[in-house]
């Protein structure tokens, strides 16, 4: 990314994973939902997963996995050009994620639980919560490490299931070596947390904050209405009759 601010025509989202294939399992499915709902999408992914199953030879493929599967996603790649494995929640963390956020005007992010076993996920999710403070939403995905999760937030991603499953395999080199990136469990788990969310298959996320934002579009103002008139919020007149 070039440091100029780049948007699309909805929200700006920034997902991050402290390793290639994190982003993918965690929210990979929202992602998608949220591309097609027009908004921008980065994944920002903080190593290069050095430390990950196969030797350091296939680090450049792991790179250009998931470069591929940013792609299938429909989102930007940034890199966080931290070691796998040696990761801290210090300043320098902190700022290579605001950097990030400032690129990319993000209002939405997505990020580990953090209360996990893995410590490079516990500390790119303490160093996001301190880049994102001023942001109104902030969501944490589960991990196959995750170790306490409670979920109230939901995507639906029943659509998007096929797709989430061909970004996953396109990390063809941990799909072969570890039992943690697991189709099948992956199915299992969107079915899971939708039954609990009343829908076909969805990805759970437990928030830090969640703003809603409700505020309907500006209606016009006829030309008889005085202008002081057109100062006044609509929301004032949405309460029923009777209970004002």
């Amino acid at each position: 990314m070039d440091g100029t601010t780049t948007r699309g025509p909805g929200r700006s989202v920034l997902a991050i994973g402290a390793h290639p294939d994190d982003i993918e399992l965690g929210c990979g499915g929202a992602l998608m939902a949220h591309v097609a709902a027009g908004d921008t999408v980065t994944m920002l992914v903080m190593t290069g997963g050095e430390n990950g199953p196969g030797d350091d030879g296939q680090i450049a493929g792991r790179r250009a996995e998931q470069q591929r599967a940013a792609e299938l996603i429909g989102a930007r790649l940034a890199w966080g050009g931290l070691r796998d494995c040696e990761v801290v929640a210090d300043s320098g963390t902190v700022r290579r994620i605001e950097q990030v956020l400032r690129e990319t005007a993000a209002d939405l992010v997505y990020v580990h639980a953090p209360d996990d076993s893995h410590q490079d996920h516990r500390a790119i999710a303490a160093a996001t919560l301190g880049a994102a403070r001023r942001l109104p939403r902030v969501l944490h995905y589960q991990s196959p490490s995750t170790l306490a999760f409670a979920p109230s937030v939901y995507v639906d991603v029943t659509a998007h299931l096929a797709g989430k499953l061909d970004a996953l395999a396109a990390h063809a080199s941990q799909v072969e070596r570890s039992a943690m990136v697991e189709p099948d469990a992956v199915v299992a788990s969107a079915r899971h947390w939708g039954a609990q969310a009343r829908i076909g298959y969805a990805e759970a996320f437990q928030p830090t904050r969640m703003v809603l934002d409700l505020a309907p579009a500006a209606p016009a103002v006829p030309a008889s209405v005085p202008a002081a008139w057109a100062l006044v919020p609509a929301h004032t007149s949405a309460m029923p009759a009777g209970r004002r």
